[in-house]
């Protein structure tokens, strides 16, 4: 069974609902100039809480075996923060997904996204059965790059022009995290 929230040390997990649109739409607003380097551009809708309440009730309808999506919060405080996400997820032979992830500026460099991602890797190799997780990051993101290495994903490689990241195609590092125990 795929929990609807998730404890860590310092954090509550809780899957997309649309009680949370009003926390999702300030973490957006809050985060706009920051997340312009590493996210689709938006138009100024994406900023409303109507938009972000349709996104939140389609990823309860999609949760459904296809995506997986977590919102963080600090244990102690009425926020978000975050989400991490299991996207595309594809089942049978291939048992796999694409993983995103993104923080608040103001709460980079503390190990919380890389904490977030264990519980959720946790969820994704345990209830959810996958085999393999994959994340595609653009280079110049250290940050995001150094909290996959923490987390033993493994370098496939480079993909050019993968993604168009804020009107610009970016190349990015193909990085895998494999369950062992499934082999």
């Amino acid at each position: 069974m795929i929990e609807k929230i998730l404890f860590t040390d310092r954090l509550v997990l809780r899957r997309s609902e649309t009680v949370l649109s009003g926390m999702v739409t300030e973490y957006f607003i809050r985060n706009a100039d920051f997340l312009k380097a590493w996210d689709a551009a938006h138009d100024s809708a994406f900023y409303t809480e109507a938009y972000q309440k349709k996104v939140l009730e389609q990823d309860e309808k999609i949760f459904q075996g296809q995506s997986l999506r977590y919102w963080l919060m600090p244990e102690n405080e009425n926020v978000v923060i975050g989400n991490i996400s299991f996207n595309n997820i594809v089942m049978g032979p291939f048992c796999s997904c694409f993983l995103g992830y993104r923080l608040d500026e103001k709460r980079q460099g503390r190990g919380l996204m890389t904490e977030a991602l264990r519980k959720g890797i946790e969820t994704a190799f345990g209830p959810l059965g996958l085999h393999r997780i994959e994340a595609n990051i653009i280079p110049r993101n250290r940050a995001s790059l150094r909290v996959a290495e923490k987390l033993h994903f493994r370098n496939e490689g480079l993909s050019s022009k993968y993604l168009k990241i804020n009107g610009v195609w970016e190349d990015h590092i193909h990085m895998v995290l494999l369950n062992e125990e499934m082999e």
